[in-house]
């Protein structure tokens, strides 16, 4: 895999692909640094899933769109979050974490996607998620409110989305680690126990519980989709079904964390 030029990349994009990862030029209160951050953590995943399709050839030139805006996405990101950050605990805790994802990165371009890095990118996306979420949580704790916590919880549907799928393509793959079936199941139970709070949130208007109504919906597809690994021929279709309903929730999820932003701003 080539290394590209990210930027010219992203602007032949689709509005979908824009709609679900593009960041706004600069963070404007601690409700979208939650969001952003939370949204970090959901790239450190989707950018795995994307590398494992891309060597399955699952989806392809979707899956190599998805990787370079999620790259580009990922660097701008960073840079807001480190210079909005609210303490000093945190702007530490922000350098840190891109020493990692400095790493991470050489991973994920200027090769051919092969199953010796993708191994190693199964391991580093786990560290940078967990460096991520730990900011995610300084930042939610530093806000103090239940919607906060609400934004948090939302956007930590969209990084188990990926994750799962993440998970799965590695197993179609023969790169998962020894606990990654462990991992999904955790992921997969993480999701729906969160749906269920998420749905019963005094906080929800009526435009919410319409997009929650539809993130269950789509959930059930995603839910099928996963479970579905027969015959050759069946495991590669159910790998591409993976891959687009793991983008559609995504999608859902995403409009969600951020009406639960502007309900909290």
């Amino acid at each position: 895999m080539k290394r590209r030029n990210f930027l010219a990349i992203s602007l032949l994009l689709t509005s979908h692909f824009a709609a679900v990862s593009c960041a706004q030029a600069q963070l404007n209160n601690i409700s979208d640094a939650i969001n952003k951050s939370g949204r970090q953590r959901m790239l450190s995943q989707r950018m795995a899933k994307a590398y494992l399709q891309i060597g399955l050839e699952v989806d392809l030139e979707r899956s190599k769109k998805i990787l370079d805006l999620s790259l580009s996405t990922f660097d701008r990101q960073a840079v807001e979050l480190r210079a909005y950050a609210p303490t000093p605990e945190i702007k530490s805790a922000m350098q840190e974490m891109e020493k990692t994802w400095g790493s991470y990165k050489e991973l994920l371009v200027g090769k051919a996607a092969n199953k010796h890095d993708a191994k190693a990118i199964m391991s580093i996306s786990e560290e940078l998620l967990r460096m991520n979420d730990s900011i995610t949580s300084q930042l939610e704790k530093h806000a103090g409110t239940s919607n906060g916590q609400l934004v948090n919880l939302a956007g930590r549907q969209r990084m188990l989305s990926q994750r799962i799928a993440k998970y799965y393509q590695a197993a179609q793959w023969g790169v998962t680690p020894t606990d990654g079936n462990a991992k999904l199941e955790a992921a997969r139970k993480e999701f729906i126990a969160s749906m269920s709070i998420l749905n019963a949130s005094a906080n929800n208007n009526t435009r919410i519980n319409e997009e929650l109504a539809m993130a269950q919906q789509q959930w059930l597809f995603f839910d099928n989709a996963i479970k579905q690994t027969d015959d050759n021929k069946g495991r590669n279709l159910a790998a591409t079904n993976v891959a687009t309903t793991s983008e559609r929730l995504l999608e859902i999820m995403d409009k969600v964390t951020g009406l639960y932003q502007q309900i909290s701003a």
